[in-house]
């Protein structure tokens, strides 16, 4: 490393062996885990401040950390060229616990098949029984089961489901024809049935209470925020400390052993090209020497892009009753007394998973059942009682990216998605509409249901179904893929998450997934920091004994099938050619 690398009015910072850039959902992991070793030294630097606050801890209260500046970077996309130029809101967790401290707290694993599919995408070893270990690792699950956890640090609940419109859409899925799944997170993710949320005692389960704010107070972990990361500091191509600012002074960090980066899907592939490592010409149009030619930094990006199919309910049964200040009093008070009732649940608690079509092995779609009319953010809802599911599809072929506006630490990056941009994601998402549809015609939900309030009976054509995607859908916030993970040698990261190109530098976050998962992103990147953290350690736990695929056995000519009990975990790689092919067409 030069000295005119390093600002002359930069104060040392010390030096440690390892240091994290995020406290988020990866990065409050891997500080607990590498804190394990007594010995080790660790700094976490974090862009926000603490999470402590009522509307994070509280479940129900989840939409306003969401919508806070000082929880949320404030991120939006560029003009979607896919959906007439849309610009869309992308909420990305500022702060410790990072987006795990803003999320909906749903908690689903993804399906056994997504691991088997990042496998045969060249990331080797991180395949379903050798990952399930990491899942049962980090849990604590009422009530536990042979594939759960009972004992790790995130606190995994059911809601209480006293609600009847939650059982009403689990027998309407039934009678629809579809499988009823005990719980997603077990043997059997396909089908409908329960949903499970990052919530204990009532209160949010997020990455810095369950692991970072432990780690603390073992003495070896030290949490500095309100940082900016300026750049990764390399001597050639060896990683060798961190350049970043504080208020208006910059400081400089050293290492004994790595850098790992889990700035989260946006910011760490920002990072990244900050510090010199990405698409040359991008890094020169900016001025930024090149450290390592990476043509994929940035690039790849994925979500999962929703929208919501909207009922009326003709009983007074629904959440719209708290929809006042003396409801939404009432159930505060509640919460603040006793952490139960209404506040201690996100609300989602039914959901699923059904595939869009006949050939599809595993589920492409997900639903998220909730008795409430009303958008994601929570700012919009029905003047009446309602109840919707929010609903869309897991593994589009869409891909975006993320760029750099400047050079400069203080300016948010570029992002665009390109969403709906490659035809089959037309058919997916018309498929959401219409496959929903069906299930709320059922008769379970015959004594509650009234007129669709959206997309409305008049949207039936493909065109006024591709009209009102190109209006209403939002994004998930389950933005992954821009530092892919794999074996090939145009990947940003090997199987270990070490960066290729350099060395004493990894990134561990939902950036390195080669593949979106079937479900919400936070559990599988709580899993991926678990493992990673072992590989950094130069071990791993056994594999599974007990890991089963499951999938309908007509999977290739049904689209729904009511029993799902075909177990491909003594094929794999039969499984893995199918996962290619499906990747594929």
């Amino acid at each position: 490393m030069k000295s005119s690398d390093i600002p002359q009015n930069a104060v040392e910072y010390g030096s440690y062996d390892y240091i994290i850039i995020g406290a988020g959902s990866a990065g409050c992991v891997l500080a607990y885990r590498l804190g394990e070793d007594p010995s080790a030294r660790i700094l976490v630097l974090e862009a926000g401040g603490s999470d402590k606050s009522l509307i994070v801890s509280m479940p129900a209260a989840l939409s306003i950390p969401m919508n806070t500046k000082r929880f949320n970077w404030g991120m939006k996309t560029e003009p979607e060229p896919g959906l007439d130029g849309r610009v869309l809101n992308l909420p990305r967790g500022k702060g410790l616990g990072g987006s795990s401290s803003i999320n909906g707290m749903c908690y689903v694993r993804g399906n056994p098949m997504d691991y088997e599919l990042w496998s045969a995408l060249g990331a080797d070893g991180w395949h379903w029984e050798n990952v399930l270990p990491y899942f049962q690792r980090a849990e604590t699950v009422q009530g536990g089961g042979e594939l759960r956890g009972t004992t790790g640090p995130l606190q995994i609940t059911r809601g209480t489901e006293t609600n009847p419109l939650y059982q009403a859409f689990i027998r309407a899925g039934a009678q629809a024809g579809y499988a009823v799944s005990a719980n997603m997170n077990e043997r059997q993710h396909e089908g409908l049935g329960p949903m499970e949320m990052s919530v204990g005692n009532g209160k949010r389960s997020s990455t810095n209470t369950a692991y970072l704010s432990k780690a603390v107070q073992r003495g070896n972990v030290r949490v500095q925020c309100h940082t900016t990361v300026e750049r990764i500091l390399f001597d050639q191509n060896q990683a060798v400390g961190v350049l970043f600012k504080r208020g208006d002074k910059m400081h400089v960090a050293r290492i004994g052993r790595e850098v790992i980066l889990s700035a989260g899907s946006i910011m760490s592939p920002t990072v990244l090209k900050r510090s010199g490592i990405g698409p040359s010409d991008e890094l020169r149009d900016h001025e930024i020497a090149v450290v390592s030619d990476h043509s994929e930094v940035g690039e790849n990006l994925m979500d999962h892009l929703e929208l919501w199919v909207q009922q009326e309910c003709l009983k007074p049964i629904s959440l719209y009753s708290y929809m006042n200040w003396w409801g939404k009093a009432k159930i505060g008070m509640c919460w603040l007394w006793s952490k139960k009732g209404l506040g201690a649940t996100n609300h989602f608690e039914s959901g699923g998973h059904i595939r869009s079509r006949a050939g599809i092995v595993y589920p492409d779609i997900q639903y998220h059942f909730l008795p409430i009319a009303i958008s994601y953010d929570g700012k919009t809802a029905a003047a009446a009682h309602g109840y919707q599911v929010h609903v869309g599809t897991k593994r589009s072929k869409s891909r975006g990216w993320v760029k750099l506006r400047d050079r400069h630490s203080g300016s948010l990056p570029k992002v665009r998605f390109n969403y709906m941009t490659h035809e089959d994601d037309w058919i997916e998402m018309r498929a959401c509409i219409r496959l929903t549809r069906e299930v709320f015609q059922q008769e379970a939900l015959v004594p509650y249901r009234g007129r669709e309030l959206a997309p409305g009976d008049d949207c039936q054509s493909d065109d006024a179904l591709d009209q009102f995607i190109k209006d209403t859908t939002e994004s998930a916030c389950h933005p992954c893929g821009t530092c892919r993970m794999g074996n090939d040698t145009s990947a940003v990261v090997d199987p270990d998450c070490r960066v290729k190109g350099v060395t004493n530098l990894r990134v561990i976050d939902s950036s390195i997934m080669p593949q979106a998962t079937a479900g919400d992103l936070n559990g599988p990147t709580i899993m991926l920091a678990e493992r990673a953290s072992d590989l950094i350690r130069g071990k791993t736990l056994p594999a599974a004994t007990i890991a089963p695929i499951l999938a309908d056995s007509n999977w290739a000519t049904v689209q729904r099938s009511p029993t799902i009990h075909k177990d491909f975990a003594s094929d794999r790689e039969g499984l893995r050619k199918i996962l290619l092919e499906n990747a594929q067409s």
